[in-house]
């Protein structure tokens, strides 16, 4: 009998390794298809604003027709987000939630409207990227597939995850960074079914963003080719301290300063909720327009600024009112981090990944600049940027390890692995000692509370037994994606009564026992149904 449930029981592990494998590689195809296709225009609106703005800064007698324009796109977002709640600000907090089950895509709508609305902001010259946004598209395109395949929700959710990583590696040219984000952002550990379909989605993806550049003969620009990345010195390992410890009390203050703005524009209240909205966002977009305005460095991403700051690159950054490269630098990371931060404070729905990569970048140019003077090497500089870009990211974000793979990855090259370890280590040991959670976490946090109102939820009990086929048994209950506040109370397994924790192995045959504060039930019924394979 113990033979034969063994057997079954691996023969359950492999038929499920081979069913996430499938709608894994499924879902980075079609996320692959969409998001490169996403990314093309985001590159092409990023071009045709810069070339707009500047064509302003020749002729100022167009800017009061600038200021119309920000105006009426800051009217079409602020509709957009009052209309489709899931597209607010990157799109990044959202999919979290979506992978944990805290809160569910209309995965056309929401796929359609970021689409459409993010490239809004990315053409009004915001300081927007196309990262988030691609990391929200790509997992209601999982979302999608699973529905149109109607896969059970634990199968869902992977397919959400996957899609995300694949949207994510697409979107920065860094597989390996996209995995990661499954295990530190989304899920928050390492499991073999999250590493399976994270790592199928990400490798189909990439390999269809591949052919489809082939096959238009386009040329892929991720990844930072400017910098020349010698190993720093030992005796120069002070700067970094130094470098890093700014990095992180910058995105202690980048982080605090966030959820000021929030407050702050909390406070505007109109007559009419629609108008609210508008003057809210018209703040924000009227900034960044401003801004944009004053220097290009400011408008898009900041893939382009970040490879200007390289010492092999083949322009220089460009001044901002003919200012030594020092204060151009300081008046650029003021600049920036502003619009990015009233960006996220109105929720516009725009990237703010390599925003903040872009910001840590600056901060390391700028300190660069400042530790040459006091002895440190020339060679040293670029290194000392990248570490910088990882360690504001580190503070910030809370993702330690996708900070120093992306680094490798983009830059590719290990050479600065140990000082970008230390620099992340202090970044991410400062946003500790200051309280400060995952931004993306503390978004999502505000998100659920504002649209997921649990008033009308009430406690209900549930009792399943787990299937031969069920994709649960051989798994720890910590490992098994559970429908959103789902708890195991009990499991009967024969005679014998478990009080179980996260590390109870679920076994054929066992009778689980559940409690779950939902005003769903029926959809919460349907999903532990699937999971445990019950009629």
């Amino acid at each position: 009998m113990t033979k034969e449930k063994t057997k079954n029981k691996n023969s359950t592990v492999y038929k499920n390794a081979v069913q996430l494998i499938l709608v894994g590689s499924i879902t980075g195809l079609f996320a692959g298809i969409v998001v490169t296709i996403y990314n093309i225009c985001a590159s092409f609106f990023e071009q045709k604003s810069k070339g707009i703005y500047e064509l302003i800064r020749q002729n100022p007698l167009f800017i009061p027709l600038l200021i119309l324009a920000l105006v009426i796109g800051s009217f079409i977002l602020s509709v957009a987000i009052r209309l489709v709640p899931m597209i607010k600000g990157s799109g990044i907090p959202q999919t979290e939630g979506a992978t944990r089950g805290a809160v569910r895509f209309k995965w056309y709508r929401d796929l359609v409207t970021m689409f459409a609305v993010s490239l809004v902001s990315i053409f009004m010259g915001l300081s927007a990227g196309a990262e988030g946004p691609s990391v929200h598209i790509g997992a209601t395109v999982g979302d999608g597939v699973s529905a149109i395949s109607k896969r059970n929700e634990m199968i869902r959710r992977y397919q959400i995850t996957g899609g995300a990583c694949a949207g994510l590696a697409i979107a920065v040219g860094a597989p390996m960074s996209g995995m990661a984000f499954a295990f530190e952002e989304a899920h928050k550990r390492f499991t073999p079914e999250v590493f399976i379909c994270a790592f199928s989605s990400v490798i189909a993806g990439m390999l269809t963003k591949s052919w489809l550049f082939s096959l238009f003969n386009l040329v892929s620009h991720s990844g930072f080719h400017s910098f020349n990345l010698l190993e720093i010195p030992l005796a120069e390992y002070g700067f970094v301290v130094l470098s890093a410890i700014i990095c992180g009390l910058a995105g202690v203050l980048f982080f605090k300063s966030i959820f000021w703005v929030k407050r702050l524009l909390s406070k505007i209240n109109l007559k009419r909720k629609w108008q609210t909205d508008w003057l809210k966002m018209a703040i924000a977009v009227l900034i960044g327009g401003l801004f944009s305005l004053i220097t290009v460095n400011v408008a898009g991403g900041g893939h382009a600024f970040i490879d200007t700051l390289g010492s092999l690159a083949s322009s220089q950054t460009p001044t901002v009112f003919g200012l030594p490269i020092v204060w151009t630098l300081a008046t650029v990371l003021l600049f920036k981090a502003v619009t990015t931060v009233f960006n996220m404070g109105a929720s516009v729905p725009c990237g703010t990944f390599i925003p903040m990569l872009a910001i840590g970048a600056c901060i390391g140019a700028l300190t660069a600049e400042v530790w040459v003077g006091l002895g440190m090497s020339e060679n040293s500089k670029d290194a000392l940027i990248m570490i910088c870009m990882a360690s504001f990211f580190a503070t910030v974000v809370k993702a330690p390890i996708t900070a120093v793979i992306m680094v490798v990855e983009m830059t590719f090259s290990f050479t600065p692995l140990l000082p970008v370890i230390i620099g992340v280590s202090i970044g991410y040991f400062i946003g500790d000692v200051a309280r400060t959670d995952s931004i993306y976490e503390t978004l999502l946090e505000e998100f659920t509370k504002e649209h997921c109102s649990t008033e009308k939820a009430v406690s209900y009990k549930f009792t399943f037994t787990a299937m031969p086929l069920s994709i649960a048994i051989g798994r720890e209950i910590r490992d098994v994606l559970w429908p959103n506040g789902v708890r195991v109370t009990k499991i009967l397994r024969g005679e014998e009564v478990l009080l179980p924790d996260g590390g109870t192995v679920i076994l054929e045959g066992d009778e689980i026992a559940f409690t779950c504060l939902t005003d769903q039930p029926k959809l919460i019924e349907d999903d532990l149904r699937n999971i445990l394979g019950a009629k």
